[in-house]
């Protein structure tokens, strides 16, 4: 795995960051909302996360962050089973993802009328939003992998795409809910500019 990911980051330069979505516990085997082989994506993440944070390049780590009470939920009226409550377990970062001390943690879907499917929704701790801080640092080309590919990681890649930047999903980094929707994700992606790499 780590071979293959090192191919798929071979263009990063300078200009560029990687973003990490939604690698939560309650995503993952055993979670409130598990993606089958969800953890799976995790040892390519983390070789690509070294090599950005090698390069001096930065990482980025997106989080579900929602209130007890969001309509994202069954009982209150969403698609999902209680998923990612602020400041639980379930919502904490997977235990064998390594990101490294300087990643910038952005939270999402933290407005109980908020779904938050994209990290472009998401703030800093301080509250910029993901496209300030990108564009703070200079950033043009963003790296995505995550969880997943038919819901948070296609509306974060959407988004990017929109906001002008350059997209690139690390294909091995990378898991869905289901086969036939993920599918579909990664023709949007590419429709709208975005690339998978390595390419299927």
């Amino acid at each position: 795995m780590c071979a293959s990911a090192k191919t798929m980051i071979k263009g990063m330069d300078r200009h560029s960051a990687l973003l990490v979505v939604d690698i939560q516990n309650d995503f993952c085997p055993g979670g409130a909302l598990a993606v089958p082989g969800g953890d799976r994506v995790i040892p390519v993440l983390n070789e690509a996360i070294a090599q950005f944070a090698a390069a001096g390049m930065p990482v980025f780590a997106s989080r579900d962050w929602h209130p007890r009470d969001t309509k994202h939920f069954k009982d209150r009226g969403g698609p999902w089973p209680p998923h990612c409550v602020a400041g639980t377990e379930g919502a904490a970062f997977h235990p064998d993802l390594r990101l490294p001390p300087d990643a910038i943690v952005v939270s999402k879907g933290q407005d109980r009328n908020d779904d938050g499917y994209s990290a472009f929704e998401a703030t800093t701790a301080d509250g910029r939003t993901v496209v300030e801080e990108l564009r703070r640092r200079g950033v043009t080309d963003l790296y995505l992998g995550g969880l997943t590919t038919d819901y948070c990681v296609r509306a974060t890649a959407l988004d990017a795409r929109k906001a002008g930047f350059r997209v690139i999903v690390l294909a091995g980094g990378i898991a869905g809910i289901d086969a036939e929707d993920s599918r579909r994700a990664l023709e949007e992606i590419r429709a709208a500019g975005g690339t998978i790499e390595p390419a299927a």
